[in-house]
Parts: C-alpha cells; structure tokens; sequence
C-alpha cells in the first residue's frame, strides 16, 4: 500500500511539474511580438476585423501584433501549415465560417479540423438575411415556404458560388422546410446580387452590410434575418426563428484559432484577452461599421461552437450531395 501511495504521489508531482512551465508561459504572455494570419486577400471582412483587434490586442498587450495575409484555396493552404506550428500562441489565424465548412465540401484536407486546431475565441458574427426582389409575390417566410411548396422547383436562388456561406444557409433552409429551390452559382456576391436586383433570381440569402441600402430602397424585400437574435441593423425584420422555421441559425462568423495542442492555460488566456479586446468602445464602433457583433464566447464555449458547427454543415453538405472537385 505504501508503495501504491508513493507511486501516486510521484504521478502527481510530475505532472505539477509539466504544468507549471505552461502555466509560467500563459501568465508572462507575450514576451515577443504576435502574428494573426487571415488565409484571405487583404481588403475583406475578415482581414478588416483582424486589423481592428489586432491594434486593440497590441494596446492591451505592449507587444506587436501583426497581422499577415496568406491567402489560396478557400483558407486551407495556411490552414495546413498553422496545423503544423508549435502552439505556443504567437502565431494565429483569424479565419471565416470557411473554416468549418471546408471538411465538408473537400474530402482530401491533409489536416484534422477537430484535432489540428484550438479554438480560442468567436471574434464577430454578421448574420445574413434572406431577400426577395420587390416584384416577387412574397411578403413573409411562410408565404416562400407556401409559394415553392405550389412552384416545386421553380423558384430559384443565388449566391456567391457553390459551397460558400450563403448558398449553405440556403440548403439550410430548403432542409428545414422540406420545400425545393434551385441554386444559382455566381462568380461572387455583385453580379448575384445585380441579378436579383434586376429580377434575373427572386431569392438570396446575403449579408446584412451588402444589401441593408437596397432593403431601405424599397429594391429587396427583407423576410428574416439568419441569427437566432434580431439585427440591431434591421430591426424590424424578424428571425427566420421567429418567423416559424425553428431553430433556423446561419450566421457568417469568424474565429480565431491556433494549433492543435495548445496548453489550456495558454489558450484561456488568449480567449480572455480577445475578450477584453473586443469589449472596448473603439472595436464595438469598428465591428458595428461592418454590420458585425463581437463575439463573448469562453474559451470552451467557443471550442464547443466550433464543434457543433462542423456537424451541422457537414451533415447539410451530404444532405444537399454538394461536391467540389
């Protein structure tokens, strides 16, 4: 028995002692400047937010903060590589919801979404909104739901390209109500929106930013928006939720992750000063001007999020028999 206790005693010790090096690492952190890469072209939502935190984080933190962008392959060139980084904080990725639908849409990723990455913290979300052109004969969600139940097939809806955000929260809905719509592949969200616009397409799922200005027109019909809260921008525009598809949820959100492996020390001391980053007035303004609401998720509660969500689009790819070769 004393032998047992011994030994127990000594497994304990040695793993204080592992701990207390991670531990030192996430208390004195940083002690050199950080980098925030965005796996997309500089000028997008994404590098925008990531520009706005990383000035706040490097006010916060007395310590560089750059902000690189290393784009190709819809985020999953870096993604790669980040996967294969030491997880010691000072090289991140500020990525799109991309993120977790890419497993879904590409079959031969040469990394784990769930394994090769920490999720540390919901930096915004912009909820989309489904619109009709003004001529089209609905005025609700119902009454979609009701006119494609009477027009099978008939009603079309577009998006930026096969795979993206919008088209996925498309499939989202067609699954959820049971209706059929046909999608329209754009080469980007301008000339889906133009055809709308000009009575080409009747229906869009888009984001809140890219056509409040045609809704306050008169030009586009808002339904409802994606979030399962309103949108401080439209907010007279019911929930898609509200408006009776329950549970209905697809936001465009945008995370900041770092590789696999990452102490948990470490990595819930990067969640809470990401936090504190976003919680100050001059990043609300920033994120407000984008249509965006930063994020207030824990580290485990982002980590869980994060999860969830590669179970959702997965799951709505197959359902949907979405491929892109």
């Amino acid at each position: 028995m004393t032998m047992r206790i011994q030994r127990a005693l000594a497994v304990l010790a040695s793993a204080a002692g592992m701990a207390l090096p991670a531990l030192a690492h996430a208390q004195n952190f940083p002690t050199q400047p950080v980098r925030i890469v965005v796996p997309f072209p500089p000028g997008g939502t994404t590098d925008i937010l990531a520009r706005q935190l990383a000035a706040e984080l490097q006010k916060n933190w007395g310590q560089p903060v750059v902000v690189e962008n290393r784009a190709g392959a819809s985020g999953t060139i870096f993604s790669e590589q980040l996967a294969g980084m030491q997880p010691d904080g000072y090289t991140l990725m500020l990525t799109a919801t991309h993120h977790v639908i890419n497993p879904g849409l590409y079959k031969n990723l040469r990394y784990n979404t769930r394994t090769d990455f920490t999720p540390i913290a919901q930096v915004a979300a912009v909820p989309n909104v489904l619109v009709v052109n003004h001529a089209f004969p609905v005025r609700t969600v119902q009454e979609l739901i009701a006119y494609a139940r009477q027009h099978p097939g008939k009603v079309d809806f577009g998006s930026a390209g096969t795979g993206g955000a919008n088209h996925l929260s498309g499939e989202l809905f067609k699954s959820m109500t049971g209706i059929q719509m046909t999608h329209i592949p754009y080469k980007g969200a301008a000339p889906a929106l133009n055809d709308l616009l000009g009575g080409q397409i009747p229906v869009m799922f888009d984001s809140v930013p890219g056509v409040i200005q045609h809704i306050k027109s008169g030009r586009l019909r808002a339904l409802g928006v994606t979030s399962l809260k309103r949108s401080p921008a439209l907010p007279d525009v019911p929930t898609i939720d509200e408006a009776g598809v329950k549970g209905f949820e697809a936001t465009a959100w945008f995370g900041l992750y770092g590789p696999g492996r990452m102490s948990p020390e470490l990595a819930n001391r990067l969640s809470a000063d990401v936090r504190k980053a976003l919680s100050s007035a001059a990043v609300r303004k920033e994120f407000a001007a984008q249509g965006a609401e930063p994020g207030t998720m824990t580290q485990p509660e982002f980590a869980a999020f994060v999860d969830a969500e590669l179970s959702k689009w997965s799951k709505v790819i197959a359902d949907a028999n979405i491929k892109i070769d």
